[in-house]
């Protein structure tokens, strides 16, 4: 079994940053890709930005600019740095983990931008 720990969300005002963590253990077959996506009220569960054990990456238009996803392959961990945050980017941001062994997500961490 894979399990992925979230951290790093919380409440912040318009125009402020927040790092998102995710640490993958357990059974971990080769990892493909890691990512993150989220879902607001409402809405479909939408992708953020991923990234692949080579380094890259790919985003959401509505983020390009302004958030940073990164990896670090020794510690099965990825980041999301994100910068000038809106109220359009409030949601739960969940990680998901594909590779050999299938597809895992976390059990998501609320990001809440307002003022």
């Amino acid at each position: 079994q894979v399990q992925l720990v979230e951290s790093g969300g919380g409440l912040v005002q318009p125009g402020g940053s927040l790092r998102l963590s995710c640490a993958a253990s357990g059974s971990i077959l080769s990892i493909l890709t890691m990512g993150w996506y989220r879902q607001a009220p409402g809405k479909q569960r939408e992708l953020v930005a991923i990234i692949t054990r080579g380094g890259s990456t790919n985003y959401a238009d509505s983020v390009k600019g302004r958030f940073t996803i990164s990896g670090d392959n020794a510690k099965n961990t990825v980041y999301l740095q994100m910068n000038s945050l809106k109220p359009l980017d409030t949601a739960v941001y969940y990680c998901r983990l594909t590779g050999l062994g299938g597809n895992y997500w976390g059990q998501g961490t609320q990001v809440t931008v307002s003022s």
